[in-house]
């Protein structure tokens, strides 16, 4: 009994409570009896939460930087409205650590849309779409993001991390095949997990490592999924999306592309990446984004072919089981496209300022990876000390931006990355460009902060 109670702990099969009685009705199954011995093992006790590995590894980094004299830069409270300034108790920052690409977070008519949509319906719809949530504003806003996007149909989510759990969970299971960019957003990288299919990786935007995996792999599995983000939130760069297509439509896969930092940021008006690249947006089977970005309000959205969306609004769990959007997000993000369409002056001067600091940074020497100047800019600083002193160097000389390190990045590749908005003006932009090299200069030779 003994090693039979050892063989079904060792393979997983069962809470240890359970062990010692599912092995004595093996015993009995093949006619032995069950020896005298100790009675069979209690169930086991939960334990601290501070004995787990993630916690105690929380508490090395608070050690480490405790002790080399770091503030936490993490959870700082802002007040007021967030934009190109923030306010951190009663000092007033320019910030470049929020993702309103186009200042609609400030804007009059989201404001007032979201307002007026209290009003009507309250702050909650107070139950799932399928059951009883289901609201006009709900259908007018997938109206407008499938027309955005020149698709059929768009359903959207209460979270935008939920979008891609649920539609990749939804979408595949154990037969399916999923490749996927090695820099993804975690959100697909969960998704995935929860369908069980088999995943492969391949290196940041090498699409003959996806074409070999593709080659090797696709035969053997009955769907595939490609997954690849419009914009890289970390390293500030895009995929070759019409190579994409070509690949996926070759192979017979589905390709999902996650425009969370894409929408109004590329494009002439702000469309995304299809209208970056002029491809057909009809092409891509999957279009998902998120509420919180260039839109100002806070959920995600899938958009494509109405089968996906209705087999979307049926069976996925974010959507099913859990309460719809609320009025004032909903009306605060159709708000937000509409001023999309209303004023493309905006997204100009968001891309403007985007190449400008790319073009200042590269020009001060500072390492800004495979950054494109398409909003998001990340200046590699390597050491993850010196990132977080450098963030603190920068607060204190009134610019908000935060670091980036292990394990979201590679071990030397700790970094600064900075979000850019049409509401910065180019003198801010020159201005930190300059006190960053400052202070860079300063850290590395030893120096004080100023």
């Amino acid at each position: 009994m003994a090693a039979i109670s050892r063989f079904l702990r060792s393979a997983g099969l069962m809470a240890q409570a359970r062990v010692a009685d599912i092995a004595q009705s093996l015993i009995n199954r093949h006619g032995q009896s069950r020896p005298a011995g100790p009675p069979p093992i209690g169930p086991m006790k939960a334990g601290s939460f501070a004995e787990i590995p993630a916690y105690k590894a929380l508490l090395k980094h608070r050690g480490l930087a405790k002790l080399l004299g770091l503030v936490d830069p993490f959870y700082k409270c802002h007040d007021a409205r967030l934009g190109a300034h923030i306010w951190i108790g009663q000092r007033c920052y320019t910030n470049f650590a929020s993702y309103d690409y186009l200042g609609f977070n400030r804007h009059p008519s989201v404001i007032e849309a979201a307002t007026a949509a209290i009003a009507r319906h309250g702050t909650s719809v107070s139950a799932s779409r399928i059951v009883a949530g289901e609201r006009p504003f709900h259908r007018d806003l997938e109206k407008a993001l499938a027309d955005l996007y020149g698709v059929e149909d768009a359903v959207t989510f209460v979270s935008g991390h939920a979008t891609n759990v649920s539609t990749i969970a939804t979408l595949l299971s154990s037969d399916d095949l999923v490749l996927h960019d090695e820099l993804v957003h975690n959100s697909v990288l969960i998704g995935v997990k929860l369908s069980q299919a088999t995943a492969r990786s391949f290196r940041h935007n090498d699409l003959n490592v996806l074409e070999n995996l593709l080659k090797q792999n696709r035969t053997l599995h009955k769907r595939a999924l490609i997954a690849v983000e419009g914009l890289y939130s970390m390293d500030g760069d895009v995929p070759n999306l019409p190579r994409l297509i070509e690949l996926k439509e070759r192979y017979g896969a589905w390709l999902m592309v996650d425009e969370a930092h894409a929408l109004g940021v590329l494009g002439s008006r702000g469309h995304g990446s299809a209208e970056h690249f002029g491809v057909d947006p009809a092409s891509v089977d999957i279009w998902m984004g998120t509420l919180s970005k260039a839109l100002a309000s806070c959920g995600g959205y899938i958009a494509g072919k109405n089968e996906l969306i209705d087999l979307l609004r049926f069976q996925a769990p974010g959507l099913v089981y859990s309460v719809g959007l609320a009025p004032p997000l909903a009306a605060a993000a159709s708000a937000a496209l509409q001023l999309l369409k209303n004023e493309p002056e905006r997204v100009a001067s968001l891309q403007s300022n985007g190449r400008l600091f790319l073009a200042e940074a590269t020009a001060a020497g500072l390492n800004t990876g495979t950054s494109q100047g398409h909003a998001i800019v990340s200046v590699i600083v390597g050491d993850l000390v010196n990132a977080g002193r450098l963030t603190e160097r920068l607060l204190a000389r009134g610019v908000n931006v935060l670091p980036i390190i292990f394990p979201a990045v590679p071990i030397k590749a700790a970094r600064l990355r900075f979000f850019i908005t049409s509401e910065h003006t180019p003198a801010q932009i020159r201005d930190i460009v300059r006190l960053l090299r400052e202070e860079l200069d300063d850290l590395r030779h030893g120096r004080k902060a100023a």
